[in-house]
């Protein structure tokens, strides 16, 4: 699973994916319950929204109820579980535009944080999605990120602790955006949910400070 990301800049995000500034900073580096661009099909147009990274935000979270990671969700369950349910059942879908993303390597014997991009360095964005919270002021929004098996993944099946599952968020092709944000009907929108060769990533291990 993914935990933490690079998003694109704002020049990227208007040029590459040919959106409105949404009028909001966001961090270089995205963690649990920071703010971050993700993309959502409105009025009949793609167009951006900041949202807090993670289905359930905390300050969502009720008094003596623990605050569960909410940040990744299962591509085979995510129509089955409460958190996500209702969200892929209306066809709240979203893309989250990133340069990069880590993951955890073991290889050497100890974790290694390595960085994962295209292997050409052009932004891209991975299935997600959406939900709002009615506010005092209107509507605030959170997202989760999709993942899917990545146990044959050249790159990716090389992440994790040796034992447990590996997995990989779900990158959409350029091609694919409109119609991913667009479909409402959640067996149209599994097929899209796949691994596809078209997709070429490329991992670097890499020291920088981790969330503070």
């Amino acid at each position: 699973m993914c935990i933490n990301y690079i998003p694109t800049t704002k020049a990227e995000l208007v040029e590459y994916f040919g959106v409105d500034d949404p009028g909001y900073d966001w961090k270089e580096e995205v963690w649990q319950d920071y703010q971050a661009p993700i993309l959502i099909q409105r009025d009949g147009r793609r167009q951006s929204v900041i949202a807090s990274y993670g289905m359930v935000p905390k300050r969502k979270v009720q008094p003596g109820n623990k605050h569960y990671t909410t940040m990744n969700a299962r591509a085979e369950t995510v129509g089955e579980k409460p958190t996500y349910r209702r969200a892929w059942q209306q066809g709240h879908l979203c893309l989250v535009p990133m340069t990069g993303f880590f993951e955890p390597c073991y290889e050497s014997g100890k974790a290694e944080r390595w960085r994962i991009s295209m292997a050409d360095g052009m932004p891209f964005a991975v299935a997600g999605i959406w939900r709002a919270w009615q506010e005092e002021q209107g509507y605030t929004f959170s997202f989760s990120q999709l993942t899917m098996n990545a146990d044959t993944h050249p790159l990716l099946r090389r992440m994790h602790k040796p034992g447990d599952e590996k997995r990989s968020l779900v990158i959409v092709p350029l091609d694919y955006y409109d119609a991913w944000l667009r479909c409402r009907e959640p067996d149209l929108a599994r097929t899209y949910l796949i691994q596809r060769d078209t997709v070429f990533l490329t991992g670097i291990s890499i020291s920088v400070p981790r969330q503070q």
